[in-house]
């Protein structure tokens, strides 16, 4: 079964802390984000990391919550591909992220490493992940710090933690305020090579330089997500109008360059 890549360029529009007391053009109903998925794909983007919220603005992991979602999305909005998220934001514990992830029937979802081991639980991670292999899930592996990777080997099969259809996130920063940098990115990458791997990886970054980490992953040959999910402002510092405006200058500040082969 063939795993499909990640999109070059995914928009993550709102993730599940910030609300519209943090940006105006934050998107929370569903219909707001069918809106942004739009206009930012006009400026570029080719994939959705898709948090879905409740009326009073709390992160929702809802398994008939997402059906809907991505149908409606689908039909609005179909040459954009959708990642759904297990994101805890604090609110689930693995049991009912492993159930969201298996019961929506999306091939395309984000799954933080170490929000499956918060129970100690390896083989209920092991078996949760060979599930999703058989069933033709990609999961992208969500990770905060480079000691994730050889946490990850430890519990995938050699053949699949060496497979170059691994999909990957390196989160550079945190949402705490740590800002993202340069350096958080370098030690991933070296880490990577040194096991010998040759993932299908991204890269988000928390705050102001998320512009300039993007741009040097795209160099290095990695996809891009951007969007208020990590950070609001432009290069400059200048608080963005809204998620399209963000995609605007990652396109033309980090990807000026071809992609590399």
């Amino acid at each position: 079964m063939t795993t499909p890549s990640l999109p070059r360029l995914m928009i993550a529009p709102n993730g599940p802390r910030l609300s519209k007391l943090d940006h105006p053009a934050l998107p929370i109903s569903l219909d707001e984000i069918i809106a942004t998925a739009q206009a930012c794909h006009a400026e570029g983007a080719d994939g959705l990391h898709l948090h879905l919220r409740s009326e009073r603005g709390g992160h929702l992991l809802d398994t008939g919550l997402y059906r809907e979602a991505l149908a409606e999305l689908h039909l609005k909005i179909p040459e954009i591909q959708i990642q759904i998220t297990t994101e805890s934001a604090g609110l689930y514990g693995p049991v009912h992220q492993m159930s969201v992830a298996l019961g929506v029937g999306h091939k395309l979802v984000m799954v933080p490493l170490r929000e499956m081991l918060v129970d100690n639980d390896d083989r209920a991670a092991r078996a949760f992940y060979e599930t999703c292999a058989e069933r033709g899930i990609a999961i992208q592996h969500s990770l905060y710090e480079p000691s994730e990777l050889d946490l990850l080997k430890e519990l995938l099969p050699q053949k699949r933690f060496y497979s170059q259809s691994l999909q990957l996130l390196y989160v550079l920063g945190s949402h705490t305020g740590r800002v993202g940098n340069k350096s958080e990115l370098s030690r991933f990458v070296i880490r990577a090579s040194q096991l010998g791997m040759a993932p299908d990886w991204g890269v988000c970054s928390f705050g102001v330089n998320e512009t300039r980490c993007l741009t040097i992953a795209h160099r290095a040959g990695g996809k891009l997500r951007v969007g208020f999910e990590n950070n609001i402002r432009h290069r400059g510092g200048a608080i963005a109008r809204d998620n399209a405006d963000r995609v605007a200058e990652v396109i033309a500040h980090a990807m000026r360059q071809p992609f590399p082969a």
